[in-house]
């Protein structure tokens, strides 16, 4: 057995079915879950019609792990025309490989791409989604944990690392827009962090599943890159970026994405998921094509979580007052008193609500614990049942008796 497994943590939701069992929540109220980001919007016509069309075909054709080359230049335009890059730019055969979603492929990526018998660390912002944890450690890395907090405007502060611990980074994870704050990272930030990987040559991970989901229709977050771009480094070196379909077209199930960056780091990573069996199914791939080639879908999906956005702004900023995401669909909301988990049990039990304790997404450190005093809050659910559930939180919050 993988002795490293035994250092894995309780995932999130664990730990809150944990703390909430044998409560009984409200009989009065219907139940309303906002604890995990699963997207209850409607899938696009455009994903099941390609999926009934070619699900017939597909299931007696093995897929290749590369992904068909339709798929590959899908994406490829689609790059190309979200960060306005000119022709060329991205190759379809160099630059970009098909995952299973993105949590396959963030963890799969640590395990292929770090030696960590000689670069040991790895770093990811705390809070954090826990695959980058679970993926270090399986790795036998071990991960530094930087605090992204209010004081640092929900960046991770790499002014705190030594030359020492730089010189021994394998790979950084970030996630921008980022979970659970919704902070989209300044070119200020990558160009910081590009200047040590240009001296120390450690991998950069940009998870940026929340991409498309921004609150200004007019002003998209920077991507990685678009950053290297802007800084001259056209060949993306020592980048990976990670995109999903799950949030974007709202298609969890579907379990599509994709990887794309440096060349050399794909094709190391593409010879890794030859022999790690995670391709995508053929309808799968159909399906992936066509959601990447509409964005009528995806405005649609924003305007609707702009809208819930704005109305959780009038609903609770006088109870809970907390900072405006810029992108995803998750609150991190200051809890009075400070008990998240408290909280949590409360809103639950009176108000048959359940949001994610913060402390569930972090680890202590000598810092203290980033998530503590947070609930995350997923306004994923339909706008009514959202309407409903901003309302019990309000209600709820104007008379915690902390």
């Amino acid at each position: 057995m993988n002795r490293n497994l035994k250092q894995l943590q309780p995932y999130p939701f664990e730990r809150l079915r944990k703390l909430l069992s044998g409560i009984e929540p409200n009989a009065d109220l219907a139940p309303i879950r906002l604890s995990i980001g699963e997207p209850k919007h409607p899938t696009p016509a455009c994903i099941l019609d390609a999926i009934r069309e070619t699900l017939d075909s597909s299931i007696a054709t093995y897929p290749t792990s590369v992904g068909s080359e339709a798929l590959r230049g899908t994406i490829a335009d689609w790059i190309t025309r979200r960060y306005g890059f000119g022709s060329g730019h991205i190759d379809p055969e160099q630059h970009i490989l098909p995952v299973a979603g993105t949590r396959e492929g963030l963890f799969a990526v640590t395990q292929a791409l770090v030696d960590t018998r000689n670069k040991p660390l790895i770093m990811m912002p705390n809070p954090f989604y826990q695959i980058y944890e679970g993926a270090a450690l399986l790795a036998g890395g071990k991960p530094v944990l930087l605090n992204t907090t209010a004081d640092t405007d929900f960046q991770p502060p790499l002014e705190q690392l030594s030359a020492e611990q730089w010189a021994n980074c394998g790979l950084i994870y970030l996630c921008s827009p980022g979970n659970p704050n919704g902070k989209t990272l300044p070119q200020s930030f990558w160009a910081a962090l590009l200047e040590q990987q240009k001296k120390h040559g450690f991998v950069v991970i940009a998870d940026e599943c929340y991409s498309e989901l921004y609150r200004d229709e007019n002003a998209p977050p920077l991507g990685l890159l678009e950053a290297c771009h802007a800084m001259g480094n056209t060949e993306y070196s020592g980048c990976l970026v990670f995109h999903s379909l799950s949030k974007r077209s709202n298609a969890p199930g579907l379990r599509s994405g994709f990887v794309a960056g440096d060349r050399q780091l794909i094709k190391a990573f593409r010879q890794y998921r030859t022999y790690h069996g995670c391709a995508l199914p053929n309808h799968v791939q159909a399906a992936s094509i066509a959601a990447w080639s509409d964005e009528t879908h995806v405005k649609d999906n924003r305007k609707a979580y702009r809208e819930k956005f704005n109305r959780a702004s009038d609903v609770l900023q006088s109870a809970l007052p907390y900072p405006e995401p810029e992108a995803g669909f998750y609150l991190w909301l200051p809890v009075p008193g400070g008990d998240d988990e408290n909280f949590a049990q409360q809103l639950y039990k009176n108000m048959a609500v359940t949001v994610l304790p913060g402390r569930y997404l972090s680890r202590l450190t000598v810092n203290g614990d980033p998530g503590a005093g947070y609930v995350r809050v997923a306004l994923v659910a339909e706008p009514e049942i959202c309407e409903d559930a901003l309302a019990r939180i309000n209600a709820f919050a104007t008379s915690y008796p902390y």
